[in-house]
């Protein structure tokens, strides 16, 4: 900014003619350039820091333009010629006044919005502000013939125009590439944030270039040789056949590119890229970006698997429902036909679905997928003492069918023996022991020391549902106490390194 201030006031200068050979002195004009660029830098320090704030705006504003009217009359002192230069303070005062409002108003105007809009704003007002407050300083110049003074080293006018515009061009040009590597710059930043790579391709010649990020992804360590013919290597067959069709695709159609490679160590990475087309049409470059997705990858098909998993139980929670469904209307059937009234079928079949409800229990602390043959036991003696009860048989891990089986089983052996027998008296005894045997559960049930038990007149629910439940079933009324052995299918499935029987 200071540099653009001070050329245009030499630049104007070419156009004053005081009718007598004019120089600059050297060491005045270059004091003239320092005073632009430390009041403008000064402005832009303030700005920075205390934002738009009126208060600063000004200050801001008034620092830059005394360092604007300081230049100019810095470097009107710095022409040397055969006249010499008064000036009219009214005019004096009047440039400084156009100066600072020139400079306040175009740094609101750029604080006000940064759209490009209004930098042009700010950008007229305060190069139109400068021109205006130049030439308000030449109206207040003065000349009276007379001897100038000399000085040591001076410049002519000519070539201090040519050294102000090629300064003026080379500092743009500066700035010009300063703000395109800045931008280059936060544009690798962000990538970075965004864990992305950057890669160039350059169409014509096959010429891949890769950021260091780029190349990590790829396996490379920073420093590291990099060439294009080792990227095939680093990806499996498939990949790498893919990537060279869909790369030969996009060049030959000039469009855009987009492919996932799969890394000989597991890792998926995603390239995407725009084709960009030189001034005749022709593909040029492809510019893209690269980046690991394969916790990405890895999420989309969990989430598949969860999916399906999901379908899967539905319909298995729709068949297991109108089994239970089924099952409590059989219970509620045959408990009706042998229920003497009301209430003792209410009794009664509340009892059934308690113990249904238990069952169901032991399930759902396994996923509904399997339970230990023990704990149906145990959930259907647990109301009892129990030194009346012996349970013994290895852990036998049941299918929930067989489950659902062998608790609606239990628990009507377990209330006929509460009733009825071993369990009816104190000194009453059950010995239960099971068995795997060829795919079968073997169960023995056997009560001692209880009341005399006889066979009954017709069969009750218990009788029915061991007979039509179990794939064998032999019940016996004996004087020392009811004895019964039954046998549930099994089915044996492989679940991890061991077989388990389901």
């Amino acid at each position: 900014m200071g540099v653009s201030i001070w050329s245009m006031h030499f630049v104007a200068m070419l156009g004053f003619d005081p009718g007598a050979p004019v120089s600059y002195d050297l060491s005045l004009t270059l004091g003239s350039l320092a005073l632009a660029m430390a009041g403008t830098a000064l402005a832009f320090v303030i700005c920075a820091r205390v934002g738009p704030r009126p208060t600063g705006l000004l200050l801001a504003g008034t620092l830059m333009g005394l360092s604007i009217g300081g230049m100019h009359y810095l470097g009107m002192a710095a022409l040397s010629s055969a006249v010499v230069l008064g000036y009219r303070t009214p005019w004096v005062a009047a440039s400084i006044v156009v100066a600072v409002l020139a400079s306040t108003t175009a740094l609101a105007a750029a604080h006000k919005d940064y759209r490009a809009t209004w930098r042009a704003v700010a950008a007229l007002v305060l190069g139109a502000g400068i021109v205006a407050m130049h030439y308000t300083a030449m109206a207040a110049v003065v000349l009276f013939p007379g001897e100038g003074r000399q000085v040591g080293i001076a410049v002519p006018p000519i070539w201090l125009a040519f050294g102000v515009a090629g300064l003026t061009l080379m500092l743009l040009m500066f700035a010009l590439a300063a703000s395109l590597m800045d931008q280059r710059q936060a544009l690798l930043l962000a990538l970075r944030a965004g864990r992305l790579g950057y890669w160039e391709m350059d169409v014509v010649r096959r010429r891949l270039t890769l950021s260091e990020e780029g190349r990590a992804f790829l396996g490379f360590k920073p420093g590291e040789a990099f060439d294009q013919s080792l990227v095939p290597n680093l990806l499996t067959p498939a990949s790498a056949a893919n990537r060279l069709t869909r790369l030969e695709a996009s060049i030959a159609m000039g469009t855009d590119y987009e492919a996932d490679y799969e890394m000989l160590d597991g890792r998926w990475l995603e390239v995407r890229g725009q084709m960009i087309r030189d001034g005749a049409g022709r593909p040029h470059r492809l510019v893209g970006t690269i980046q690991d997705v394969t916790s990405h990858r890895a999420a989309f098909h969990a989430l598949a698997q969860s999916e399906a998993r999901q379908r899967i139980l539905i319909n298995e929670l729709n068949h297991r429902v109108k089994n239970t469904l089924a099952t409590i209307l059989s219970i509620a059937s045959l408990t009706a036909r042998k229920a003497e009234d009301p209430k003792a079928f209410a009794a009664s079949f509340q009892a059934r679905l308690l113990s249904l409800s238990a069952t169901h229990n032991l399930l759902t602390a396994e996923g509904w997928e399997r339970a230990d043959a023990r704990s149906v036991f145990d959930a259907e003696f647990g109301h009892y003492d129990p030194d009346q009860v012996c349970l013994t048989g290895p852990s036998i891990w049941l299918s929930s069918e067989a489950v659902l089986s062998l608790g609606l089983i239990v628990h009507e052996l377990v209330t006929n023996a509460a009733k009825y027998g071993a369990l009816s008296t104190h000194e009453g005894r059950i010995d239960v022991d099971w068995t795997e045997d060829n795919g079968l559960l073997r169960v023995c049930w056997r009560e001692q020391q209880g009341p005399r038990v006889s066979a009954p007149d017709r069969r009750g629910f218990g009788s029915r549902l061991i007979q039509s439940t179990a794939h064998e079933a032999d019940l016996r009324y004996l004087e020392t106490g009811f004895e019964a052995d039954f046998c549930l299918r099994l089915r044996t499935v492989k679940d991890g390194p061991e077989q388990k029987a389901l």
